[in-house]
């Protein structure tokens, strides 16, 4: 079975929408993962399609031009005080446009609101018919994939997943046999880079590496084959890359066509069993 990939945000973070599409055809992307709904984190850009009338018109044009599709959507956080209902806008340009899901992630230490909101959050989606898929981020509140598997099962939702990110996955010490007892339904993509041997101690140094210097895939030293390769052979790469000094020598197309040209090397010197 050929392997489907997804340009990931985060890779090309500069990138609205549309250029983001046409970077995905012209460097052999079968898929894009777009983030239209607004974080206000610093630096970041505003690609809200829901308020950008404009932007939604060129993204719905640049996927009709290439043929590229919508894998997912981001970031649908939990967190304290939130309203689930403002991510409705998102889900339904997410719908028009296509998509199969969204990533949430939870940022509350608070368990059983975090639980609550998520299942209103799944409930939500499910109208718009969209996959709901948990992804544990090594410096949020919910960081290991047994709490992810945990979470999920209270939250008993059918509309659900488990995103794994090789970076998390690795960072978070996982053990690969964890893999083996999460139901293969919950898989609907992963996102992969790879990352150094040495994992950072302190809040700062995972962030710095998660959203600033990736490595490209086969670069580093994650066992990425052995986790990709305990999932189900349809689930979608998306290629969450981010590597600001890679970006300001090479660009964003030839960035994003080397993080999918090393990636696609890697897997074929890596098949599965």
């Amino acid at each position: 079975m050929k392997r489907e990939y997804s340009l990931a945000h985060l890779t090309v973070l500069g990138c609205a929408p549309p250029e983001m599409i046409y970077i995905a055809s012209l460097t052999g992307y079968d898929y894009v993962s777009i983030r239209p709904i607004y974080m206000g984190l610093p630096g970041e850009p505003n690609y809200d399609l829901a308020n950008n009338k404009e932007m939604y018109k060129l993204t719905k044009t640049a996927l009709k031009e290439t043929g590229i599709k919508v894998n997912d959507i981001e970031l649908a956080r939990i967190f304290d005080g939130m309203d689930v209902k403002k991510y409705e806008p998102a889900f339904e340009v997410a719908a028009e446009l296509g998509a199969k899901g969204m990533i949430s992630s939870v940022w509350t230490p608070n368990r059983e609101y975090a639980t609550e909101k998520f299942i209103e959050l799944c409930d939500l989606a499910k109208q718009y018919n969209l996959d709901v898929n948990l992804e544990f981020v090594t410096w949020a509140d919910l960081s290991t994939l047994k709490e992810a598997k945990e979470f999920l099962k209270t939250v008993n939702r059918e509309n659900v997943g488990i995103m794994i990110d090789t970076l998390h996955f690795n960072r978070s010490r996982v053990n690969l046999e964890e893999l083996d007892n999460i139901p293969k339904e919950w898989f609907n993509f992963a996102h992969i880079c790879d990352g150094p041997a040495e994992i950072p101690t302190n809040k700062e140094g995972l962030i710095h590496t998660g959203r600033d210097e990736r490595l490209y895939v086969g670069e580093g030293a994650i066992d990425i084959a052995s986790i990709i390769n305990r999932m189900p052979e349809d689930v979608v790469l998306s290629i969450e890359l981010p590597h600001i000094q890679r970006v300001k020598d090479f660009g964003y197309t030839e960035h994003a066509r080397r993080c999918i040209e090393t990636a696609k090397k890697y897997f074929g010197e890596h098949p599965r069993a």
